[in-house]
């Protein structure tokens, strides 16, 4: 299911969903702040920030990843959620 995600995040309403049902309306800001910094569209910068995740994601990280999926009841929305708040930390960007 979590590859499925992934290969349809190209279609909006993939990505409009998925936004809906993490259900995290500062995400979706930090999408679109970091997806305009880029110039891109918010669905284009989710698209190709997830797939660059997967591609490049060490061991370490699958592991955890695979882990939080254990614990949840949606793991598919729960890794998804994990690899955005990699992607982009709530606090990136912010003076200290």
């Amino acid at each position: 299911m979590l590859g499925k995600i992934i290969d349809d995040l190209d279609d909006p309403n993939v990505v409009l969903g998925l936004v809906a049902a993490l259900d995290a309306p500062d995400l979706l800001a930090r999408i679109g702040r970091s997806a305009e910094a880029e110039g891109l569209t918010p669905q284009a910068y989710l698209a190709a920030s997830v797939r660059t995740f997967v591609d490049e994601a060490s061991d370490d990280t699958w592991l955890q990843l695979v882990g939080i999926m254990n614990r949840s009841e949606d793991p598919s929305l729960a890794a998804m959620r994990a690899i955005l708040e990699a992607i982009l930390p709530a606090n990136r960007g912010v003076a200290t």
